[in-house]
C-alpha cells in the first residue's frame, strides 16, 4: 500500500504540474499575439529605413558626413546581448548567449583580454551568463528593460546613449545579439552591427540599388535629424523581435512540457493500476490462505 501511496502522489504532483505548464501557455500565447502584431507591422518600416539609411550615406556628396557611419579602428567595442528576464522558454537565453560568447571569441578576444570590451545587458538572464566574466566591462543599468510593459521612449534612451558614446569615441564598434522572430517555433539568433552604420558598397552593387538623392532642407541638415531617429527605430525593432521570440519560445516550451507531462500522467496510472492489482492479488492471497489454514485445523 505504501507504494500506491507514492504512486498516487506522483500522479499528484505531475497534474499540479501539468496545469501550471497549460495556464503558462496561455499566457504566452496572449502576450505572443500582441508581441507578434508589433513585430510584424514594426519590421517592413525599419527594413526600409534601414536599406535607406545606408543608400543615403554611400551616396553622400562633397564633405558632408554623419559622425555614425564612420569606420575607426577597433580599440573599443560594446556589444548589447538582449534576452529576457525569466526563465522557462526553452533554449532562448542560452542561445542568445551562446552566440554573444563565440562572438567574443572570434572577434573580439584580443579586446576583452585588454579590458577593452564591454557588454550592455537588456534582460537578466544574459547578465547571468557573463557574472564571473572579469575580462568584460559588464554594464547593468539596463536588464529591467524587457521586463515591464516597455515603449518606444523606453529603448530611445537606450539607442541615444549608444549613439552618444560611438560619436564621442568611448566605442569603436557597437553590436547587438538578439533572437529575430520568424514565427512561434523558430527563432533566429544574430548578431547585428548597430554602428558604425554599414554602408551599400559600390562595387558588384546592382544599378538601381544606389539612388540620387534630392535633399531639401540641405544634406547636413537632414542627416542631423535622419540618421538618429533611424538607427533608434532599428534598436527598438530588435527588442520587439527579441521579445516575440522570447513569447514564442515560452509558449513551445510550456506546449511539450504539457504534452511530456500528459506522457507522465499514462505511464504513472499504469503504474498505479498495477500496482493496485497486486496489492488486491496479495490481500486475495491472505484471505485464501487464512481460510486454508483454518480449514486444516
Amino acid at each position: 500500500m505504501a507504494n500506491l501511496k507514492e504512486v498516487r502522489d506522483r500522479i499528484s504532483s505531475v497534474t499540479s504540474t501539468q496545469q501550471i505548464t497549460k495556464a503558462m501557455k496561455m499566457v504566452a500565447a496572449a502576450k505572443l499575439r500582441r508581441a507578434q502584431q508589433a513585430i510584424v507591422e514594426m519590421r517592413p518600416y525599419s527594413n526600409k529605413l534601414s536599406d535607406m539609411l545606408s543608400n543615403i550615406l554611400s551616396n553622400l556628396e562633397g564633405d558632408v558626413e554623419t559622425s555614425f557611419g564612420v569606420v575607426r579602428p577597433v580599440e573599443k567595442a560594446l556589444v548589447v546581448v538582449i534576452t529576457s528576464n525569466r526563465g522557462l522558454c526553452g533554449a532562448f537565453n542560452s542561445s542568445v548567449t551562446k552566440l554573444a560568447k563565440r562572438l567574443i571569441e572570434e572577434k573580439y578576444q584580443d579586446l576583452a583580454e585588454n579590458g577593452n570590451l564591454s557588454l550592455l545587458f537588456i534582460g537578466k538572464k544574459g547578465l547571468d551568463a557573463f557574472r564571473r566574466r572579469k575580462d568584460l566591462n559588464l554594464i547593468t543599468d539596463y536588464t529591467e528593460l524587457v521586463g515591464k510593459e516597455f515603449s518606444f521612449e523606453d529603448s530611445a534612451k537606450v539607442a541615444s546613449l549608444l549613439m552618444e558614446q560611438f560619436e564621442s569615441g568611448e566605442y569603436d564598434s557597437i553590436e547587438i545579439v538578439y533572437g529575430q522572430f520568424k514565427n512561434a517555433a523558430v527563432q533566429n539568433f544574430v548578431v547585428e552591427q548597430f554602428l558604425p552604420v554599414a554602408k551599400i558598397e559600390a562595387e558588384g552593387v546592382a544599378s538601381d540599388v544606389n539612388t540620387n538623392f534630392t535633399f531639401e532642407p540641405d544634406q547636413e541638415t537632414l542627416l542631423d535629424y535622419l540618421v538618429p531617429t533611424i538607427l533608434k527605430t532599428q534598436f527598438h525593432k530588435t527588442i520587439l523581435d527579441s521579445n516575440a521570440s522570447e513569447q514564442g519560445s515560452r509558449m513551445t516550451a510550456m506546449d511539450k512540457a504539457t504534452d511530456n507531462a500528459e506522457d507522465m500522467l499514462k505511464g504513472l496510472k499504469i503504474n498505479y493500476n498495477k500496482a493496485r492489482q497486486e496489492a488486491i492479488t496479495a490481500e486475495i492471497s491472505e484471505i485464501v490462505g487464512g481460510v486454508a489454514a483454518l480449514e486444516g485445523k
